[in-house]
């Protein structure tokens, strides 16, 4: 099946999980005629809008062009330990915190005047929830902080009190993701803590903070948001801000 059907039939299936064509062209502030012609099989987007409609979906760019009749690739069942270690992992009680875009600022090692900003998608089904965590570069600030972009897909757990994001990057260098926050004693909704992240001289624990995105952001504007930031940037959260001076 050509490339352009089985795009196609794909993005037909993926977008029958949701509650309309225009509602996931709202979620990807995308042009709806634009991605009708990606559903009509006319159009192939091009590399980055295609990450973007992955990023959507929540899945990896080969599913979107892949033929609708070739299953994915299968796992074989885990040992009965390993299944006992995933069980005791993902069971109860279920992290306290809301599905929903998620802004985390990471400390920039050796740099006290920048954070680095991700973007978290968190989701719940049920006592499930997963996440999706993004990071980027901005020109100029590679050589600080991580080896590589991230595109962390993992679990959240609760554990006495804490919530440990816990998953692996898929990009380059697949380094295990940990991050361990719990709420602060604020009016405000943050969560604080650490995490371990990959630098060129190895892993380094550093202070975290996120905050859910509260008002309305399509995937796009969250996605470019996501970069190095300044401290003194005045479009930078200034509760996150205060708190990364006290620490």
């Amino acid at each position: 099946m050509p490339i352009r059907k089985n795009l196609a039939a794909n993005l037909r299936r993926l977008v029958s999980g949701h509650a309309s064509v225009a509602a996931v062209c709202r979620g990807l502030n995308m042009n709806r005629s634009q991605f009708e012609r990606y559903l009509q099989g006319k159009s192939v987007p091009n590399r980055a809008t295609a990450r973007l409609i992955c990023d959507y979906f929540r899945i990896e760019e080969d599913e979107l062009y892949r033929a609708p009749d070739v299953a994915a690739p299968g796992h074989p069942a885990l040992p009965p330990l390993h299944q006992k270690l995933y069980e005791n992992m993902v069971q109860g009680p279920s992290p306290a915190i809301a599905g929903g875009t998620y802004f985390t600022y990471f400390s920039v090692p050796d740099r006290p005047d920048l954070l680095m900003r991700s973007i978290t998608f968190v989701r719940r089904e049920a006592e499930l929830v997963t996440f999706r965590r993004v990071t980027r570069w901005a020109e100029g600030h590679r050589q600080d902080g991580a080896r590589a972009p991230g595109r962390h897909y993992g679990v959240a757990i609760s554990r006495l009190n804490w919530i440990y994001f816990a998953g692996i990057n898929r990009r380059q260098t697949g380094e295990p993701s940990i991050v361990a926050v719990q709420w602060a004693p604020f009016s405000e909704p943050v969560l604080v803590g650490n995490a371990f992240i990959l630098t060129a001289a190895g892993p380094v624990c550093v202070p975290v903070i996120m905050r859910q995105q509260v008002g309305r952001i399509s995937l796009r504007q969250a996605l470019q948001m996501s970069r190095v930031v300044s401290l003194d940037d005045p479009g930078v959260d200034q509760l996150v801000v205060s708190l990364v001076r006290e620490r």
